[in-house]
């Protein structure tokens, strides 16, 4: 690895709306809508395939598939009972049933954020009950609302915070890929920024200096900072909120 792979510690801005959608928009209703997003590795990047069933995905499972395909889901705000989205669990139950469709089974499944609404714990289990209904290893990145428990996080780390570092940053390999799970809802500042803080980011160099530049890896954080982290120097690296990518 180049000696000037960089970490950026935090962001200024909101995320660039493409075609009048932001990205994190498109990915908070995604759970909404009952669905969740099938990935696969193109050239060492992660690429989307598309929407549990969409058209699109149909088609291009049908064309090839893929040696190694990974699902995403994300916001699926158990506790929420507002006009947007009045009965959450129904919404993650559609989804878990387009994953438990998909003709291949996917290696694992990531979380990006926002199980919970309020991080009670009968949310937490009601999430956990229905998402293990999938059969998949699940890898799960924190929201801001699965941080907001008197324990400031106790919750979410008694269930998802084993073998994981701090308030929860973790990274693991399959298939090639080291992918890395941040966290950056603990220190929220004025206008929702977050950021990651010295000690992860400390971890996160320390997770990242033996790798290789020709080693593909992919961050998954929530949408708080704003904007992509560049930790690579020629190797296929990305990093996106709410998203593998």
């Amino acid at each position: 690895m180049s000696e000037d792979r960089t970490l950026e510690p935090e962001a200024t801005g909101d995320e660039t709306e493409e075609a009048g959608v932001s990205r994190r928009g498109a990915l908070e209703c995604m759970i909404w809508a009952g669905t969740g997003v099938l990935w696969t590795l193109s050239g060492g990047v992660p690429k989307s395939l598309g929407l549990l069933g969409d058209d699109l995905l149909g088609n291009a499972l049908a064309a090839e598939t893929p040696a190694f395909t990974f699902l995403q889901i994300s916001d699926s705000q158990i506790g929420f009972n507002k006009p947007a989205n009045p009965d959450a669990l129904g919404t993650l139950r559609d989804a878990i049933a387009k994953i438990k469709a998909v003709p291949t089974k996917p290696a694992f499944m990531i979380h990006t954020g926002d199980i919970t609404h309020l991080s009670k714990p009968d949310e937490f289990d009601n999430a956990n009950q229905l998402i293990s209904e999938a059969a998949l290893d699940v890898h799960y990145v924190p929201g801001e609302h699965d941080f907001v428990d008197e324990g400031v996080c106790k919750a979410y780390l008694v269930r998802y915070g084993k073998g994981a570092k701090g308030a929860g940053w973790y990274s693991f390999d399959d298939h090639g890929v080291h992918f890395i799970g941040l966290v950056n809802v603990v220190d929220l500042k004025a206008g929702g920024l977050g950021r990651l803080g010295p000690e992860q980011l400390a971890w996160l160099a320390d997770d990242i200096k033996d790798k290789s530049n020709s080693t593909p890896m992919s961050c998954s954080r929530t949408s708080r900072s704003g904007r992509s982290m560049p930790i690579g120097d020629g190797a296929p690296t990305t990093a996106c909120g709410r998203s593998t990518c």
